[in-house]
């Protein structure tokens, strides 16, 4: 700017020494006219230019730091990535065996179920055996009462005859009047 002014100044100081003839040379009078124009054009352009590169510089500036930041952030999930997939042969690793533990606890306890359930069914097994026992001796002795009778029942049946029959029956009335008599 200051150049400009500068460049102004002594154009217009030639221009007042000169004698005439330099007055009437038009490519100097144009170059300098050109000059002060574009002064006045790059001063106009330098302030309009110069907020727009500032604002421009500083939104650079943001993205540089906001990139800078999620970088340091990549790198510290990529360090942990690394880090989690050093230490991933241990984790799967614990992980198995943390799994056959299950596994053998969980068959303990199965086993020890199944005993238990085996024990219960041995037991109510031998007691519905005793029950089913017990009540076919039961039948068997009903049964075995009742053939005795139908057999006792034949053989006095075969035995019995009409003169045997008159005699029993003599002997149970004789029976009834050796009983003493109630009072009614």
């Amino acid at each position: 700017m200051l150049a400009a002014w500068l460049l102004l100044g002594a154009g217009l100081v030639f221009a007042a020494e000169g004698d005439g003839e330099h007055h009437g040379n038009p490519t100097l009078w144009k170059s300098l006219n050109f000059v002060v124009l574009a002064a006045g054009f790059g001063y106009l352009i330098q302030k309009a230019l110069r907020p727009y590169l500032a604002s421009r510089t500083e939104s650079i500036q943001r993205e540089i730091a906001e990139a800078t930041r999620l970088r340091a952030e990549a790198e510290a999930r990529a360090a942990e990535t690394d880090r989690r997939l050093a230490n991933l042969d241990a984790e799967i690793e614990e992980l198995r065996a943390e799994a056959r533990r299950e596994m053998e606890e969980e068959e303990r306890r199965l086993k020890a179920e199944s005993e238990r359930a085996i024990a219960r069914m041995q037991s109510s097994a031998e007691l519905e055996i005793a029950s089913l026992t017990k009540r076919a001796r039961q039948e068997l002795k009903a049964y075995a009462a009742e053939l005795a009778l139908k057999l006792a029942r034949e053989k006095i049946r075969q035995r019995m005859t009409p003169e045997i029959a008159h005699a029993l029956v003599d002997n149970f009335v004789h029976s009834l009047d050796r009983r003493p008599r109630r009072a009614d």
